[in-house]
């Protein structure tokens, strides 16, 4: 799928299985921090609407504004952190080197530095100026 000019009725239509949608308060902030940090491609960004793909995966960015009439617009805080409790996990992300360009990023904040986890990752957890917890991991070299 061409995602830089397919219309809304066919990006919809064609969408299956689990999707994501993040709600933020500037798409354009949002995409570059993507964009620059995790290597992610924006199709199609305005002032309310991206499509961002992540490897062979998409997913939405919508302005909050765009959610005017949904029910979910009335419980959106002030002010961050929105995405408490969820981990957005880039499993394909070197996490020293996502870590090192977050200082670049307003709003950006490292919450765990890059360190080897048990469950055979190397990974880290960067908060963006949304608060969504973005997850940069990298498989531990094997053992043999």
């Amino acid at each position: 799928m061409d995602y830089d000019s397919v219309t809304p009725t066919a990006f919809g239509a064609s969408l299956r299985g689990i999707g994501l949608n993040l709600l933020v308060r500037d798409v354009a902030a949002e995409v570059a921090f993507l964009s620059d940090l995790f290597g992610m491609k924006a199709h199609q960004p305005s002032a309310d609407f991206a499509i961002m793909r992540y490897g062979g995966q998409v997913f939405q960015l919508h302005a909050d504004g765009t959610f005017a009439t949904h029910p979910l617009h009335a419980l959106l805080p002030e002010t961050p952190p929105r995405g408490t409790g969820i981990e957005l996990r880039l499993y394909d992300t070197d996490p020293d080197q996502a870590v090192a360009r977050a200082a670049r990023h307003p709003g950006a904040h490292v919450l765990a530095p890059p360190a080897d986890k048990p469950h055979g990752l190397r990974e880290a957890v960067i908060l963006d100026a949304e608060g969504y917890a973005w997850v940069p991991s990298r498989p531990l070299p094997s053992d043999g």
